[in-house]
C-alpha cells in the first residue's frame, strides 16, 4: 500500500520511495520464538539464534515456518549493531522464502537512530561505519549544513568557527551512519518498512506496550503513526516516538507494581481492544522472562546484550505450550500466571548452572 508523502522539511529529508507497509495481523502460526532487545550483541544474537534452530553454521535460516519476533532495540550500546542489522535483513526474506518470517519490531533505540539522537551509539559501532573518506565526508557534512542554516536565515555568528567545532563533535563515520539510516539508506528504508507491532495468534508483540492515552488505539493507527512521525518532525510534539508515554518508551507494564491504581483495567481495556489474550514486550529488563498481570502481560527483555550482563534466555510459543529457552534448558514457562507455577519456573530456572544470586533472590520475593 502506498501512502502520500508528507511536507518536506530541512535536515531531516522524507523518504523519496514507497515503501511496502508490513503485514500485522498473523493467524495459525504453529511456532514463534521471542527474543527480548539485543542492542548490538551480534555473538549473542547469533547464540540465540542457533540454539532456537534458526540459523546453521554458515548463519542461513533451517528455522522453516517458525515466526522469529525480535521485539525492538537492536541497536545501540553494544559494538555490532551493524552486523545485527545485516543479519536480521538477511535472515528476512530466506524466513519467508521457508514459510517463516522475521519480525523485527521498531524500539526506542531504532528510532533515535533514525531521528538523529545518537548518544547510545558505541565506538564500536561508530568504527564499523568508517571509511578512508569519513573526515571528508564530516566536512563536506558540515559545509551542507552551513549552507541549509543560511538558506533558513538563522547563520551561525562566525561560519569558520561553526564547522570547526561541527566536524570536532562527531565522530569518524558519522556521516556514512547517518547516510545509511537516512530515508534512502540501507537501513533507514528497511526500518521504516517494519512495525512498532504485530499480533501473532493471540498474541500481541511490541517493544514497550500501550500507555493509556492509546489503549483504543488499533495496530495500523499505532504503527502508521509512528512511520509518519518518524517522516515529519512537526508531528512529534504530540506524538509516539520521542515521549516517555508513548509505545516505544512506556515502562509500567513491567516495572510498574501490578496493584497500581487502575493499571490492571488499562492492561483488560488494551487486551480487548486487541482482541489479544496477552501482550509480550520488552524495554525494560527484568532478571528473568515473567508473567504479569496473570500472564496478560509476558516481559522478556533479560538484558542480553553483553552491555548488561543478562542471561541467554528467550521464549518459544508451540501452539498452546509456552517455553522458555534459558543457557539451552527449555523450562516450562507458565503463561498463565498462577504463583505456585510461577514460583516452580523460578525454581528451575535458578538451580540451572551457573549459580544466579539474581534469580535466587527472586525466587525468595515469590516464596514470601
Amino acid at each position: 500500500m502506498r501512502r502520500p508523502l508528507l511536507k518536506p522539511c530541512f535536515l531531516l529529508p522524507l523518504c523519496l520511495a514507497a515503501c511496502a507497509w508490513a503485514q500485522d495481523t498473523f493467524a495459525g502460526v504453529q511456532r514463534i520464538v521471542a527474543f527480548g532487545d539485543i542492542h548490538g550483541d551480534y555473538d549473542r544474537l547469533v547464540d540465540l539464534l542457533r540454539t532456537a534452530s534458526l540459523i546453521d553454521r554458515q548463519n542461513a535460516w533451517v528455522g522453516g515456518a517458525t515466526h522469529l519476533v525480535l521485539d525492538g532495540d537492536m541497536v545501540d550500546r553494544g559494538p555490532a549493531s551493524r552486523k545485527v542489522l545485516d543479519l536480521v535483513m538477511a535472515l528476512e526474506p530466506q524466513a519467508a522464502s521457508a514459510g517463516g518470517a522475521v519480525h523485527a519490531l521498531i524500539g526506542n533505540h531504532e528510532v533515535m537512530n533514525i531521528i538523529g539522537d545518537v548518544r547510545y551509539v558505541s565506538k564500536g559501532d561508530w568504527d564499523s561505519y568508517r571509511t578512508p573518506d569519513s573526515r571528508k565526508l564530516l566536512e563536506a557534512a558540515a559545509k551542507s549544513t552551513l549552507e541549509e542554516l543560511n538558506a533558513r536565515g538563522t547563520p551561525p555568528p562566525n561560519a569558520a568557527a561553526f564547522r570547526k567545532d561541527f566536524v570536532s563533535k562527531r565522530p569518524l563515520g558519522w556521516a556514512e551512519q547517518r547516510a545509511l539510516f537516512g530515508p534512502s539508506g540501507k537501513y533507514g528504508q528497511w526500518l521504516r518498512r517494519q512495525n512498532v507491532i504485530i499480533k501473532i495468534n493471540d498474541s500481541v508483540f511490541m517493544h514497550a506496550g500501550i500507555p493509556p492515552k492509546y489503549a483504543t488505539s488499533t495496530r495500523d493507527e499505532i504503527n502508521r503513526r509512528v512511520r509518519e512521525e518518524l517522516d515529519d518532525p512537526a508531528m512529534r510534539a504530540d506524538g509516539m516516538i520521542t515521549t516517555e508515554e508513548g509505545p516505544l518508551w512506556y515502562r509500567d507494564l513491567v516495572m510498574a507494581p501490578e496493584n497500581q491504581a487502575g493499571l490492571a483495567a488499562h492492561v483488560a481495556r488494551v487486551l480487548q481492544a486487541q482482541q489479544a489474550q496477552r501482550m509480550i514486550v520488552g524495554h525494560s529488563v527484568v532478571k528473568m522472562i515473567v508473567p504479569r498481570f496473570g500472564g496478560e502481560v509476558i516481559a522478556i527483555d533479560v538484558g542480553l546484550s553483553a552491555v548488561f550482563k543478562g542471561p541467554p534466555a528467550f521464549l518459544v510459543v508451540e501452539g498452546s505450550r509456552f517455553s522458555v529457552l534459558y543457557r539451552g534448558h527449555r523450562v516450562n514457562f507458565p503463561a498463565d500466571g498462577r504463583a505456585a507455577d510461577v514460583l516452580e519456573y523460578l525454581r528451575v530456572v535458578a538451580n540451572i548452572p551457573p549459580r544466579n544470586s539474581a534469580l535466587e533472590k527472586l525466587v525468595r520475593l515469590n516464596t514470601r
